[in-house]
């Protein structure tokens, strides 16, 4: 038996970082455990400080329940380091070389639009980027 497992992103502005990554990956709000009808209601039910608000969380999902879920926490401390586990977006699609970095370089494109920022390219082969809180994360081919 496997375990399954979901992600979780440490951030400054939860809602800031939930847009991007929906953009990024296609994924949607995934809706709250039952018995709960919204998210404000099931985060209600926690005995939590007034200082703390629903929207200092975002939890996404797959459309269709595919993949990790990705939960991101707002927390006080700001990113110091290097990622050591970085996500991977991977651009669908067969082709020659060419047109498979040429989807890398366009889905890149699309997600500096998104706020993304450009660090490194690996011609032909990957772009490592950083999200709007300078998170890593990858831009390369992936399976058709």
């Amino acid at each position: 038996m496997t375990a399954g497992f979901d992600l979780t992103l440490d951030c400054a502005d939860a809602q800031l970082l939930a847009t991007f990554w929906r953009t990024a990956l296609g994924y949607v709000d995934e809706p709250p455990p039952p018995p709960f009808a919204t998210r404000a209601e099931w985060f209600a039910h926690f005995d939590l400080p007034e200082d703390e608000s629903v929207d200092d969380g975002a939890w996404l999902c797959h459309p269709e329940g595919l993949g990790p879920r990705l939960s991101i926490l707002k927390v006080p401390e700001p990113k110091v380091a290097k990622n050591r586990l970085h996500i991977d977006v991977r651009v669908p699609g067969h082709g020659s070389p060419d047109e498979r970095w040429a989807r890398i370089e366009a889905e890149s494109a699309r997600l500096v639009a998104a706020g993304g920022t450009v660090l490194e390219r690996f011609d032909g082969h990957h772009v490592t980027m950083a999200d709007p809180e300078g998170n890593e994360f990858c831009v390369g081919a992936g399976p058709a």
